[in-house]
């Protein structure tokens, strides 16, 4: 697999933060709560709380339009309820609506700016639409934010290697490694970078102090086989 594609597809799924890593539950549980889920809807149609247990539901089975409906009908009453926006705006992303999404992670963010996963959520969207700058504005706003978040250095790394801003990514894989020193994706990803600058004892030096950290050797064999070439 070309490497630049799985980190793009990383950052895609750190952007909304794993908001659907239960999806391997069985869908016949979803299907079954939308079922009861409407028969309450029909009852209440103006509650809240319900269209949004659908749309939760809809997403969970990768409903991108039904979800998006729901949150139009909740957004409707309440022009900003966070979870509304943010998740249609996720819907909208799946449904390649970039433009669609950017209002909607705009729109809350107007109202929360320090909204992390808007935030980066956005980045992310500007990032595929092909806005870079714009893209590493919003990525400067989420460390300056959260200055801890290993996941927004890895994500702004990713756009600075697109940009061929290579020293700023080399930089921010550093700091993402020392924030999780035993994610070995973003060790890869570093060393990666400087196998393409031809760094190669450099790289070797990075996979060394990863394994001194605790990272198993084995998994960064393809990579120190890399620094012998």
């Amino acid at each position: 697999m070309d490497r630049r594609l799985y980190l793009k597809g990383l950052v895609l799924c750190v952007a909304v933060l794993l908001q659907h890593t239960a999806q391997a539950q069985d869908n016949q549980r979803w299907r079954d709560s939308l079922t009861v889920l409407n028969r309450q809807i029909a009852t209440q149609p103006w509650s809240t709380d319900l269209h949004l247990r659908k749309a939760a539901a809809n997403l969970q089975l990768k409903q991108w339009q039904y979800a998006v409906d729901e949150y139009a009908l909740v957004l409707q009453k309440e022009p900003h309820n966070p979870a509304a926006l943010f998740y249609r705006a996720y819907a909208n992303t799946h449904l390649h609506r970039y433009e669609l999404a950017r209002t909607d992670y705009e729109s809350l963010l107007a109202v929360h700016p320090r909204h992390f996963e808007a935030r980066l959520s956005l980045a992310v969207v500007l990032q595929m639409m092909g806005q870079r700058q714009d893209a590493l504005n919003q990525f400067n706003q989420v460390i300056e934010f959260h200055a801890d978040s290993a996941v927004a250095y890895a994500a702004r790394a990713n756009l600075e290697r697109e940009m061929k801003q290579d020293e700023a990514a080399l930089y921010d894989w550093h700091r993402a490694e020392q924030l999780e020193p035993l994610n070995p994706l973003y060790v890869v990803s570093h060393v990666d970078l400087l196998l393409v600058l031809e760094r190669r004892e450099e790289a070797r030096r990075v996979l060394d102090h990863a394994v001194r950290r605790g990272v198993p050797r084995g998994m960064l064999k393809e990579w120190y086989d890399k620094c012998r070439r």
